[in-house]
């Protein structure tokens, strides 16, 4: 018996090692953790239980059967954060350059099987040169049974990528349908095709930070939700980001002991500007009606014209969709459309409920917006607030103008509870352009042109340039003062709590990718 142990040992110390101390070492130059020091710092003390140590690649091609390494490139397994079950995967760029073959892809799909069977997130750390080479067409196949995975678990459980290497080439499509993407500035890269074959291609020079660094997807691309310094930084982000959601679609997003007590803010009748084109930061808004501390927001470098996030109301989880009137004017356009869409649908999967800050003149008209189809990317977001079941409440703030008015979350498209703070306007268009319209022949015919325009303008604006008009209708709950919002909205939501809404029965809509 002692000799077995022994051995047993011995494979283990083996299994730990990786691709060996001087592999170890060259990672931690880069300023890399190993994959086993990720997952140390994202479990847990002692809760990781790993699966599939001894597994071995089967490669008998160009020499591989004389090169073997327990667990074939990636750590699989289950733990806990935060007390909560969760499956894990982290690929060991000391192996092969993390390189994805038969056997290191069986040992992906066997731990999401588990974690959809169980019904507890997935959390992949990513840092892979790709398909191995040497096994050709199983590597690939092995790529197309991770998505497929993916695919099947997408709604059902959360699922998280950390990018903490290179993630090239067919490597990319799994983080690509997972729900949030981290990245690691510097450090960290993804991109379909490299610098290398893109200046044989198209002769652009380009490195691979610029082509698909964690800047570049976090600014241009909207690819990554989150950039982070250091990898510690992205394993803290993965943490705090599964405290907001459930454990799958069956459960109900967490809540956090909270006491009610005096919700009021008087802070919030002084943020609107008087003059209601001066811009502000709708943050300011948001970090005033949520618990203190609480809002994580996504996205937060890409289409900054909208913000998202989560955030706790009275310690119960939130989604938080609300237009930024400090970039753009707040205007709904492609790339803003998109993100807000992913968002909604999220929060809809996993049981979130969802609270939308309005104030938005429009969508952004321009040949760049109608030729790049604004139509279609802006009914991404009408689509994903109408499909959506969980409770949804809007607070209009300021300008709730033309179809934007419709698609950001609007009585007519089920929202539950519709505010408004006494300075908002719904209307179809602003007052300035209206009066321009229905007046058009007064205006022309006018002795001072100019002056009629502004009386015409004032007329339009007493009549629709506020919320009470809708109000009368029905489409505007109650018009609040602002300082009642987070009571208003803590009473709404805790109101929702058993909604339950019946929809027509289908294999699944047909949403306008």
């Amino acid at each position: 018996m002692d000799k077995k142990l022994t051995l047993l040992n011995t494979k283990r110390e083996e299994a730990f090692l990786g691709g060996g101390k001087t592999r170890i070492d060259q990672q931690h130059k880069k300023g890399k953790l190993t994959a086993r020091e990720r997952l140390h710092f994202l479990l847990d003390e002692g809760s990781f239980e790993e699966i599939g140590m001894f597994v071995s690649h089967r490669s008998t091609d160009f020499g591989m059967q004389y090169e073997k390494y327990p667990g074939d490139g990636v750590i699989t397994g289950y733990g806990t954060v935060n007390g909560r079950l969760v499956y894990v995967f982290s690929q060991d760029f000391t192996v092969f350059g993390g390189s994805l073959s038969e056997t290191h892809a069986e040992k992906i799909c066997k731990i999401m099987d588990m974690a959809l069977k169980n019904g507890a997130p997935l959390i992949g750390l990513n840092d892979s040169g790709g398909a191995r080479i040497q096994e050709g067409v199983v590597s690939l196949g092995g790529y197309a049974d991770i998505f497929y995975k993916n695919t099947m678990a997408s709604g059902v459980i959360p699922q998280l990528s950390a990018i903490m290497g290179p993630c090239a080439g067919g490597a990319v499509y799994s983080p690509a349908i997972t729900d949030f993407i981290l990245m690691v500035e510097q450090t960290s890269y993804m991109f379909v095709t490299g610098p290398n074959v893109v200046k044989t291609v198209t002769h652009e020079e380009v490195t691979s930070e610029e082509l698909g660094g964690a800047a570049t997807h976090a600014t241009k691309s909207g690819v990554t939700h989150f950039a982070c310094a250091n990898e510690i930084e992205a394993i803290q982000h993965l943490k705090k980001l599964l405290s907001y959601v459930p454990q799958n679609c069956e459960e109900q997003a967490p809540a956090e002991p909270y006491e009610i007590g005096d919700e009021k803010r008087l802070k919030l009748n002084e943020m609107m500007p008087e003059n209601a084109n001066q811009p502000y930061d709708v943050r300011e808004i948001i970090t005033e009606v949520i618990d203190s501390e609480s809002f994580l927001e996504v996205h937060k470098d890409f289409a900054e014209n909208i913000v998202v996030g989560f955030a706790r109301l009275a310690g119960r989880s939130i989604g938080i969709v609300a237009n930024q009137p400090a970039f753009l004017a707040g205007v709904l356009d492609i790339h803003a459309s998109t993100k807000a869409a992913r968002f909604v649908r999220f929060c809809d999967a996993f049981n979130i409920p969802i609270l939308v800050f309005e104030d938005v003149p429009g969508f952004l008209p321009g040949t760049d917006q109608e030729w790049n189809a604004i139509i279609t990317n802006g009914a991404k977001l009408l689509y994903a607030f109408c499909e959506a079941t969980v409770p949804r409440i809007t607070v209009i703030t300021r300008k709730a103008y033309g179809g934007a008015y419709d698609v950001m979350n609007s009585k007519h498209i089920g929202a539950d509870m519709n505010y408004a703070w006494p300075t908002a306007e719904i209307a179809v268009m602003g007052a300035k352009g209206a009066a321009e319209i229905i007046f058009k022949k007064e205006i022309s015919t006018a002795e001072n042109p100019e002056e009629k325009w502004l009386e015409k303008e004032k007329e339009y604006s007493d009549i629709f340039a506020n919320p009470y008009r809708a109000a009368e209708r029905g489409f505007i709950d109650e018009v609040i003062e602002p300082a009642e919002t987070r009571v208003k909205l803590i009473k709404a939501f805790k109101m929702l709590e058993n909604k339950v809404v019946n929809n027509p029965r289908k294999k699944h809509g047909n949403i306008p990718l």
